[in-house]
């Protein structure tokens, strides 16, 4: 079979070691959809995509490899959808999930003109992308502050959820899951430990928050995704973020899953 990566990281540990388990058996096409001259559709797809990138080239690629039909994990749509934070929440809230509570302001500039903000609140960029704006905002001061960077953009509006200050990080593969403890950038009073993750033994985490975590997949249409979400206390659940094809580093087991899932999409396809 012939497995397409699409990421600008071919050095990414986890498509690294699925690169590696799938070769010599398989053949491995990397694109990069940051190339310069634009990555090329090839005249015979591949059996299936992995869709590592969620910039507007990579998803433009997607779809155009899709409208080919090839099949691409996650598919261009599901990745848009998660893209758009305020289509991410109405999706979770309409099914009934306990997505934190939110709402969307057009400007930061706007809120910041709003009388009678009850702080702590939450600010996102409404449109998530690397370096977008995530922040916890305790007084007017901290607000206008940002404005000075961010004044225009759109954001979605959370109020802050008490929560013990660490994010439970489920990463999805398939039917898989991983799980991870990460200090969350949201902390009051205590810097996040960055991007280091401490891994969670699954039987420390509720059974209903894993087949929540399971269920999200044929909600958003995502086969390969990740869902935060804090603890509000008593094992109470708030969901804050979910996450096309995250990076999942770190979680044995990780490879294999991601390999079997490219393996299996191939076949269902009628690939060889």
């Amino acid at each position: 079979m012939r497995v397409g990566l699409i990421t600008p990281r071919p050095d990414h540990p986890l498509l690294a070691a699925t690169a590696a388990l799938l070769t010599p058996r398989h053949t491995i096409d990397w694109i990069d959809p940051a190339d310069a001259t634009g990555p090329r559709i090839p005249d015979t797809p591949a059996d299936v995509y992995l869709l590592k990138a969620r910039t507007a080239p990579a998803l433009a690629l997607a779809r155009a490899l899709e409208e080919r039909g090839a099949p691409v994990v996650n598919s261009y749509s599901a990745t848009a959808m998660c893209q758009d934070r305020t289509l991410m929440a109405e999706r979770a809230l309409s099914a009934g999930l306990p997505f934190v509570d939110n709402r969307t302001v057009a400007k930061l500039r706007h809120l910041a003109a709003e009388p009678e903000l009850c702080y702590p609140l939450v600010v996102k960029s409404r449109h998530s992308r690397r370096g977008d704006l995530v922040a916890r905002i305790d007084d007017a001061g901290r607000l206008h502050d940002l404005c000075g960077q961010w004044g225009d953009e759109p954001v979605v509006v959370q109020p802050y959820t008490a929560n013990d200050g660490w994010d439970r990080k489920l990463w999805v593969i398939g039917r898989q899951v991983f799980a991870a403890l990460r200090r969350s950038e949201l902390a009051d009073g205590r810097p996040p430990v960055g991007r280091v993750t401490v891994s969670l033994p699954l039987h420390e985490l509720p059974e209903e928050w894993l087949e929540m975590a399971r269920g999200i997949g044929p909600l958003f249409g995502l086969e390969v995704y990740g869902v935060d979400l804090i603890d509000a206390g008593g094992n109470t659940p708030r969901i804050v973020d979910v996450n096309a094809f995250p990076g999942v580093r770190g979680q044995a087991g990780a490879p294999e899953a991601l390999t079997a899932l490219a393996l299996r999409t191939a076949e269902e396809k009628g690939g060889g």
